[in-house]
């Protein structure tokens, strides 16, 4: 294992600043903690995404990714969006349960689930802790609709639960691959799987009859940008149903945790990469605006969405995102069924 040194943005809500001195950074360990919090469902009150519900089983995330949107709620938990973020992960060890008391509730009405918002479900820990497996055959219990997004190839792990819960409710995969050299990948997702790793965890869910597609997100201008049509040409032979893309934003202090990766990690590019951010976002960094925050604005950003569709049109993945609020839920409380119908779910 790499060992990333100490480095946080100051933190607005914390009384006190720590500097270290160049090279006298001590390292990041993992460190793991436990939230034992009562509620499990995230409120979603943006207009710019397609979910209004989402589980997180994690907070932080070991993949490392330098242009984590999530980072700054980091901060609310008195740690650091730079390396805190990436090792200091918070554990919710009763998700399941928790999840299942949720939809016990009378007002619970069966809505979509997002594994996961502000973290990636099938991170590292995933593989011990299996809490998003236990969430996920809670889903299948009550038959209810779920929607994941993940980069780890750990998915593969849970086709079983995610085939039964196909044969009950709506379930959809997106699979985030924003680059197609893994070089680049590298240097931006340190510990993220390749992206032809990624790929073909697409192509053993699509194979396993799961609606599975790419999440292009985010296209970082003047880098990933070159490699779309490279992402969905893979999706397409994979088998994948549907891609998305979602332009790069850099939230408050992700900004400054991007800038110093990509300039230590692609120096040479890393001002020509600036500077196209800085194109999509009205000549600044970041543009929290509504409506425009996912897809970015002006003459640069409608060149990359037209390239992303015309060829996602070529090779026939679909890229409308359907409001799940149309669709009759399938949820439904297991004490309301006859008893021959549980017992089906365990044969």
């Amino acid at each position: 294992m790499r060992f990333l040194p100490v480095v946080n943005p100051p933190n607005p809500w914390a009384d006190s600043k720590i500097d270290y001195d160049d090279g006298e950074a001590p390292h990041a360990s993992l460190q793991i903690f436990e939230d034992h919090t009562r509620a499990i469902l995230s409120k979603n009150d943006s207009p710019d995404v397609g979910f209004d519900w989402s589980v997180n089983p994690y907070r932080g995330c070991f993949h490392a990714c330098a242009y984590c949107y999530a980072r700054p709620g980091h901060q609310y938990l008195s740690f650091g969006a730079g390396t805190d973020f990436e090792r200091k992960i918070v554990v919710k060890p009763h998700a399941p349960e928790l999840l299942r008391e949720a939809f016990e509730k009378k007002n619970w009405m069966g809505e979509l689930v997002l594994f996961s918002g502000v973290t990636d479900c099938y991170q590292p820990l995933e593989a011990s802790y299996e809490l998003t497996r236990g969430c996920l055959e809670v889903c299948v219990e009550y038959k209810n609709p779920v929607a994941i997004v993940t980069k780890s190839p750990l998915i593969e792990r849970d086709i079983d639960v995610l085939v039964a819960l196909t044969e009950r409710a709506r379930v959809s995969v997106a699979v985030s691959i924003p680059f197609w050299d893994p070089k680049k990948a590298r240097a931006v997702e340190p510990y993220v799987a390749t992206p032809e790793r990624r790929m073909h965890a697409v192509q053993k869910l699509a194979a396993a009859g799961i609606k599975v597609g790419v999440n292009v997100a985010p296209v970082i201008p003047g880098l990933g940008d070159e490699e779309i049509g490279d992402v969905l040409k893979a999706a397409k032979d994979a088998g994948a149903h549907f891609a998305s893309l979602i332009m790069l934003r850099l939230p408050g202090p992700v900004k400054e945790v991007f800038e110093e990766r990509i300039r230590a990690a692609l120096p040479l590019r890393a001002e020509k990469i600036l500077n196209r951010v800085r194109d999509v976002r009205g000549g600044k960094l970041n543009d929290p605006r509504f409506g425009s925050r996912m897809s970015g604005e002006g003459v640069y950003a409608e060149a990359v969405g037209a390239l992303f569709q015309q060829t996602a049109d070529k090779l026939g993945l679909s890229t409308a995102r359907r409001n799940a609020g149309d669709q009759k839920s399938t949820f439904e409380r297991p004490s309301l069924r006859p008893a021959g119908d549980q017992l089906a779910l365990f044969r």
